[in-house]
C-alpha cells in the first residue's frame, strides 16, 4: 500500500503499524525454525545436511514429487529446491527416476535414510507441540485462530499475483 494512497480507518496507521510487525514476525519465526531444526541435527549428530534440506524431507512426507510440484506450493523461495534435491539423492536421502510421461520430469521419494531424518524432525515438531500447550503458551483454539487468519493472509497474497498477471 502506498503511503501516498487515503488508508481508510480500518486500514489506518495503526494497523499499517501491526501488518509491518506481522510481516517482519512471520519472517523471523521462518528464520528461527531453521536454527531450532539445525540445533536439533547438531545435537543429533546429524551434520552432512542443512535445515531446508530437512524440512524439505520432513514435507515431502511420504510421497514422491516433483521439484516443479514442491516449487509450485510455494516452499523453499529463497532456496534452491533442484540443487537441494540433487544433493540429497547424492548423499542417499532420497530416490529418483524419471517420469515415464514427461522424460523431462525427475520424480523423487525418500529413501529409509530420507525417513529417518524425517521421523527426527517429526519428533521435534511433537515435542514442541507438547511444551506448547504444556507450558500455557498457546492451545489448541489459539493454533486455530492463528493459522485461520494466516490462511486469509495467503490467499490474500495469492490473489493479488494473480491480479499482476
Amino acid at each position: 500500500m502506498s503511503m501516498h494512497m487515503p488508508m481508510t480507518k480500518e486500514a489506518g496507521p495503526g494497523f499499517m503499524s501491526g501488518y509491518l510487525d506481522a510481516l517482519a514476525l512471520v519472517e523471523r519465526l521462518h528464520r528461527l525454525l531453521l536454527d531450532v531444526i539445525k540445533d536439533e541435527f547438531e545435537r543429533l549428530g546429524v551434520l552432512d545436511i542443512n535445515a531446508v534440506q530437512g524440512l524439505l524431507l520432513f514435507n515431502i512426507g511420504d510421497n514422491e514429487v516433483t521439484a516443479g510440484e514442491l516449487k509450485s506450493r510455494g516452499y523453499y523461495q529463497g532456496s534452491n529446491v533442484s540443487y537441494n534435491l540433487k544433493k540429497l539423492v547424492e548423499m542417499g536421502y532420497m530416490h529418483h527416476q524419471r517420469c515415464e510421461i514427461d522424460r523431462r520430469s525427475v520424480r523423487v521419494r525418500l529413501t529409509h535414510k530420507g525417513r529417518e531424518i524425517r521421523d527426527m524432525v517429526g519428533a521435534l515438531f511433537a515435542r514442541h507441540a507438547e511444551g506448547l500447550t504444556s507450558r500455557g503458551v498457546i492451545d489448541a483454539q489459539g493454533i486455530e485462530d492463528i493459522t485461520r487468519a494466516l490462511k486469509r493472509i495467503e490467499r490474500y497474497w495469492a490473489d493479488q499475483i494473480r491480479y499482476i498477471y
